[in-house]
């Protein structure tokens, strides 16, 4: 059985014939809902943004089969709403890390926007995500899966959003057919479904994205690994509706780098170079926020012509203001448009050992002060303005952030919620 449909207030089912079937009966848990001919079925009469797991089972005279798996979804209808200024981090939910593992339950509320870590697919071209709890073998205090779904429903009740994040260093995911892109579809929806989840995050890294030679048009890519992944991202909005949450976290590499040099026409440069651009172009309008990964990253040219470098106040500043702003891709004669101040948002580890460009409570407020307020901006002149509405903070990771005694979480939660 899966869920092959959404709307505020029915589920869509289907489900593969039985031989000999007169007829099926769809229950959830133990209450018969409906009983029909064929191989699916549409529970109405649901509350928006609820919750369900369904069963199958067949029956002809000579009785009743015993009951399928359960296949879960959840109703669309779900507010998009988030605070003003959001503090988003990634859970190692999937491994431990060294940091080690934290339960759903026991991630503190300050955090607005949780990312679970990793989905990844079973072969670099299959688009077959999967996503499991940590192995009790790495992770012996690992929560049971309904207590994590349980958990799940509490952070949503308090007005949290539960991404699955897919790809992250190791997973790489190159939808290189049209075959790749709906599994990636189907795939990635039963995960959101099994989990009652908000959303999805993009989190694609390494060779997942790379720009044929002469696709050099951003708003109309002819790459496939471009054009599915865009193919698919609309599908999954499209079946989640208005409430569906979508964020990226590219690194600079793959966003601001194609300032200077754009993959698909450059002649010696990595083709990676400024491969997000026509996916985040094409989802401008779906996008809920782009968090770029401020961290692992070379050198970036900023709209002064100037070097900017991770790890202070300015490499925050000059790389947000480009999304801000907007700024012409290399070589292309177009301009990439400036986002919307609530998409924006800027990534940093939040601690020494989650990864390189670390950047101290002091200096990343300094960035704040300048992209929303205007003030302490350390000589960098803003080109898009200021920010009021921009949208926060994400860092990896939140189980970094624990292992260190909570110093992001205590030191930018109530720095967000003073900004206007």
């Amino acid at each position: 059985m899966s869920v092959t449909a959404t709307t505020a207030n029915s589920i869509s089912l289907g489900w593969a014939a039985a031989s000999g079937a007169t007829g099926y009966r769809v229950y959830e848990g133990t209450t018969l809902v409906t009983t029909v001919s064929g191989t699916t079925a549409t529970v109405g009469s649901l509350g928006a943004c609820s919750s369900h797991s369904y069963s199958v089972s067949a029956y002809n005279s000579n009785g009743e089969s015993a009951k399928s798996a359960t296949a879960s979804g959840t109703t669309t209808g779900c507010s998009t709403s988030l605070p003003r200024h959001a503090l988003i981090g990634y859970l190692h939910a999937s491994f431990a890390n060294g940091s080690g593992y934290l339960k759903m339950a026991d991630v503190p509320a300050a955090w607005d926007i949780i990312n679970l870590a990793f989905g990844e697919p079973t072969s670099v071209t299959s688009g077959d995500i999967r996503f499991q709890l940590c192995p009790v073998s790495e992770c012996p205090g690992v929560e049971t899966e309904a207590q994590f779904i349980t958990a799940i429903r509490a952070k949503q009740a308090a007005g949290k959003k539960v991404l699955l994040s897919i790809g992250g260093q190791n997973g790489q995911v190159q939808l290189t057919t049209t075959g790749a892109r709906d599994t990636f579809v189907s795939s990635v929806s039963a995960i959101i479904d099994r989990y009652g989840l908000d959303g999805l995050d993009v989190d694609f890294e390494g060779h997942s994205l790379t720009l044929n030679a002469g696709d050099n048009d951003v708003t109309n890519p002819t790459t496939p690994v471009i054009v599915n992944l865009i193919s698919a991202l609309r599908t999954l909005k499209s079946r989640y509706g208005s409430g569906f949450v979508l964020s990226m976290a590219p690194e600079t590499f793959f966003v601001q780098l194609g300032y200077q040099f754009y993959g698909g026409n450059c002649g010696g440069c990595d083709r990676r170079a400024g491969a997000y651009l026509p996916v985040i172009y094409a989802l401008r309008n779906d996008l809920t926020v782009l968090h770029v990964q401020d961290y692992n990253s070379g050198p970036i040219m900023g709209l002064d012509n100037q070097y900017h470098t991770m790890g202070g106040a300015d490499f925050h500043i000059a790389m947000t203001d480009m999304l801000a702003a907007g700024f012409t891709v290399a070589g292309t004669g177009f301009t990439f448009p400036a986002l919307r101040e609530d998409q924006i948002a800027f990534g940093t580890p939040a601690a020494v050992s989650a990864g390189n460009g670390f950047t101290s409570p002091a200096a990343v407020h300094q960035a704040l002060d300048c992209l929303v307020r205007g003030t302490n901006c350390g000589g960098y002149t803003l080109r898009g303005g200021t920010s009021p509405a921009l949208r926060g903070l994400m860092t990896w990771s939140i189980n970094w952030d624990r292992y260190y005694g909570w110093e992001f979480m205590n030191s930018h939660e109530p720095y967000l919620n003073a900004l206007p």
